[in-house]
């Protein structure tokens, strides 16, 4: 089973990947956590990704593609996982979406973690991550980029049955349960 979590920043993709994650006994990737490894070791791509975050940007999807890619291939992943922050592009859910069924192992679902905008600039600005555009300015530039080159991955799923539109609202437990439901 290949899950997705989707979403804008502050749905709780990252919280209700881990939950089905340890639930479910499958493996949990998630970008975010490769790219704050790479930030905190100050790797040559940590350098360059911390510089892209702090101007409230996206990564590249080369390197996204290439990260994820070679992530997958360690044997951890071989009966399944959980995508969380990534496909963020057309680009990025293309090249997934192709590299999967070429290993023969398609995506099985994209759970789409809806939550109003101001719910997520008042979420992101309570969980105090310490990310420096951590700011309602900033907030608000990054769920327009969201907005703008994230939210029309779910247009290229739209002919599937993939996607499974989930209520981001309300308890932690609540959100899981309507998640469980929905797979």
């Amino acid at each position: 089973m290949i899950l997705v979590f989707f979403g804008p920043p502050g749905a709780g993709k990252g919280t209700q990947a881990q939950i089905l994650a340890e639930s479910k006994n499958i493996p949990h990737l998630s970008t975010g956590d490769m790219f704050r490894a790479a930030i905190k070791n100050q790797t040559p791509v940590g350098v360059k990704v911390k510089a892209v975050l702090d101007a409230g940007e996206l990564v590249s999807d080369d390197l996204v593609n290439e990260l994820v890619a070679e992530e997958i291939k360690n044997e951890r992943y071989n009966n399944g996982f959980i995508l969380d922050g990534y496909p963020r592009t057309v680009n990025q859910a293309s090249f997934i979406d192709a590299l999967l069924k070429e290993q023969n192992r398609p995506i099985s679902v994209v759970l789409n973690l809806e939550v109003p905008k101001e719910e997520l600039v008042k979420r992101i600005l309570s969980r105090g991550q310490g990310r420096s555009d951590d700011t309602e300015e900033g907030i608000r530039k990054r769920l327009d980029v969201y907005h703008k080159e994230t939210a029309p991955v779910l247009d290229y799923f739209k002919d599937t049955d993939l996607i499974k539109h989930i209520d981001g609202v309300g308890s932690i437990e609540q959100i899981q349960e309507r998640i469980h439901a929905a797979i």
